[in-house]
């Protein structure tokens, strides 16, 4: 809507492949402790699972750290029993062989149990928490005010709820276990090896600062480049996503060129951060098998040496080499950890910011001077509306220090209130951005029925007092009254189950036809739709459809025109039945053929309603009841159509220039 694009903010995030933007390798939260200690409360339904997890995780790693040590034996009984068997004074043992094989083995499947039972009660965990998770942002989605959506891209909430939730579930499902396996491995061997021989243990730790001095300076430098491949990935996907959907501006601009270069542009820029990032990460592993062959290789000369002087045994040197080899595993590992902590601790950030965002049921914030102008107004709403003149004049402003009603934090349900349709605006002031006043000073009766039209250049507040009336968004300073209560005092669902929209932008989602018209009330049986599509004139071309009221519309109801989408919105208002309409240029993006059958069935389905019309052309209102127009968030007209075109003033100068002009665009 036109008025409150001024108030909007958009941002561009680079988006991942979910229309989202994604997080990058290694991405930091802006406060990673206070993030970090918002998930572990999070978590702390599942406190003892994880527990368990990191207990049978640790148990996992000792049965498995054990087994070389244990296989060590095994070969220096081989190689004892082969020099007996040389020197003639014995032979090889294979039933001492053989026990300690099956010791091996037990340790081995004891390792794997305690590794799958971990491993299947993480994965319930990590699931459980996401499923939680996705389900309260939905539940957040619906609880938040129009002013969050129209001030950000759909595409991050999209992102927070697949590429952060998904980001967060991964690392955490994998960090727990990898961290706890990691350092148990690390601590284990190196307890193994102190146990075979001190002055190894110190030759094969002197490599590991090496190795992690490496390993951090890689990881450090490649970070940057996985940054810009993943800005540059968000960027394609969008250029894709838009070229594809534009691609009839496209050609007709001819403007394929243009685009192309764009792309190659953007693409060059993926090619070599990811060649570049791929190319350094890839080269971690050959160091770190360099650095570990350089341990081997002094492992090796030292544990021969002790060998000969027969200090250790050859088995021995066998478990210590495979001690020195199951450290540097360990060591990539905690690297990878630690940046996917730091990426799902900023998946959480982003994640716990959303559901920490103010929602609609949050207490009203009225200075006191507001809450008496809102009390004025709740107390005479009927006596104004009833001494309001013929041409609609504006009620006298309330007397000061007047009691201030208790406006709830939170609404209840009020099952008794059945309003009639009368609306009041008592003085309505209203600004997206403090400070930036839209709707200055707006004051209105209107009776049950009546047809109240809105009509004023692009700007001029019409949408918004709209959203107004709906509570999308609350007065600044003072009230909207239906049937003489104040709306802040209704519950936001109550009070929107009286109202029915009719937009310009028609919303369907993807599903049947008479999915789409039974949203409006979705308890209705099968006849009353078809009965709502025959008021507003669609029954027969839905029948014309393959498949009739069973026809599947696609994602973006492509596979019918736009006329045909304004008249199934029509029938779904029609089955709604509420006793106040709003028709927000509902004409707007039509022919004049198709205006007239549509034109027919708004005038039917605003048969004994109260009804708020958007005018885009003013042809469509000569009927209204009265017509308000507004111009920079005041009224400075108001009347029936033929009274105000016999004024001369600013709605006869709006008038006149659609047909001597040419038409002018409204909203």
């Amino acid at each position: 809507m036109a008025e409150n694009q001024e108030q909007r903010r958009y941002r561009a995030p680079a988006r991942g492949p979910h229309g989202g933007r994604g997080m990058a390798p290694g991405e930091k939260p802006k406060d990673f402790w206070k993030s970090f200690g918002k998930l572990l409360r999070y978590m702390g339904a599942y406190k003892i699972a994880v527990i368990i997890v990191m207990i049978f995780a640790a148990a996992a790693t000792i049965f498995q750290v054990a087994g070389p040590k244990v296989m060590g034996r095994a070969t220096t009984e081989l190689a004892e029993g082969l020099m007996r068997k040389i020197a003639g004074t014995g032979g090889i043992d294979f039933g001492t062989i053989a026990r300690i094989l099956l010791f091996t083995l037990a340790l081995y499947l004891v390792s794997a149990a305690f590794s799958f039972i971990q491993s299947w009660i993480m994965t319930g965990v990590t699931q459980k928490l996401v499923y939680k998770m996705r389900k309260e942002i939905s539940q957040k989605i619906d609880r938040m005010p129009m002013k969050y959506f129209e001030s950000r891209p759909f595409g991050d909430v999209l992102s927070r709820i697949t590429n952060d939730v998904d980001t967060l579930g991964m690392g955490l499902n994998q960090s727990v276990t990898m961290i706890i396996t990691s350092l148990a491995t690390i601590i284990g061997s190196i307890v193994m090896m102190l146990s075979i021989s001190p002055l190894m243990t110190l030759i094969a730790i002197v490599v590991l600062p090496v190795a992690a001095g490496l390993l951090g300076f890689i990881v450090k430098f490649s970070q940057k480049y996985f940054k810009t491949q993943q800005n540059a990935l968000g960027d394609i996907n969008g250029q894709v996503e838009e070229n594809f959907a534009g691609q009839m501006v496209i050609k007709a601009f001819n403007k394929e060129q243009g685009i192309t270069k764009a792309f190659d542009q953007t693409n060059g820029v993926l090619y070599e951060s990811a060649w570049k990032s791929q190319f350094i990460a890839g080269i971690m592993q050959p160091v770190m098998m360099f650095v570990g062959n350089l341990g081997y290789a002094g492992v090796a000369i030292a544990g021969g040496f002790l060998a000969i002087r027969g200090v250790i045994g050859i088995g021995d040197i066998q478990a210590f080499v495979q001690y020195v080899k199951n450290m540097t595993q360990p060591l990539q590992q905690i690297a990878q950890v630690l940046n996917m902590v730091q990426s799902m601790t900023a998946a959480a950030e982003r994640i716990f910011a959303f559901l920490e965002e103010d929602e609609e049921t949050a207490p009203v914030d009225l200075i006191e001077g507001d809450r008496t102008k809102s009390a004025g107004s709740a107390s005479d709403g009927k006596t104004q509306a009833g001494s309001a003149s013929a041409e609609g004049t504006a009620p006298a402003a309330p007397a000061a220090g007047a009691a201030a009603p208790a406006f709830p934090a939170v609404p209840v349900r009020d099952p008794s209130f059945q309003p009639a349709g009368a609306v009041t605006f008592d003085h309505v002031r209203f600004g997206y951005d403090p400070g930036k006043t839209i709707i200055h000073d707006f004051s209105c009766q209107v009776a049950p029925g009546q047809k109240i039209a809105i009509v004023g250049p692009t700007g001029a507040g019409k949408t918004t007092i709209v959203k107004l009336l709906m509570r999308f968004y609350d007065v600044d300073s003072g009230g909207i009254l239906l049937d003489g209560r104040d709306i802040r005092t209704l519950d936001r669902h109550q009070l929107r189950e009286n109202f029915a929209m009719v937009l310009q932008d028609t919303w369907l989602f993807s599903g049947t036809i008479r999915e789409n018209i039974r949203y409006g009330r979705l308890e209705a049986a099968d006849e009353e739709v078809v009965r709502a599509a025959e008021e507003a004139s669609a029954d027969h071309f839905i029948r014309t459809l393959p498949g009739g009221y069973d026809m599947v519309l696609n994602e973006e109801a492509s596979n019918v025109s736009q006329g045909q989408k304004q008249l199934l919105t029509i029938a779904r208002a029609m089955l709604a039945d509420r006793k106040v309409l709003i028709l927000d240029e509902a004409t707007s993006s039509v022919d004049t053929r198709t205006e007239e059958r549509i034109q027919a069935a708004m005038d039917k389905l605003m048969q004994g309603r109260t009804s708020f019309i958007i005018a885009h052309r003013l042809s469509t209102i000569r009927n209204a009841d009265r017509i308000l127009v507004m111009n920079h968030g005041d009224i400075v007209e108001q009347g029936n159509h033929e009274e105000l075109l016999a004024k001369g003033g600013f709605y006869a100068d709006l008038y006149n220039s659609q047909f001597a002009g040419g038409g002018i665009q409204e909203e």
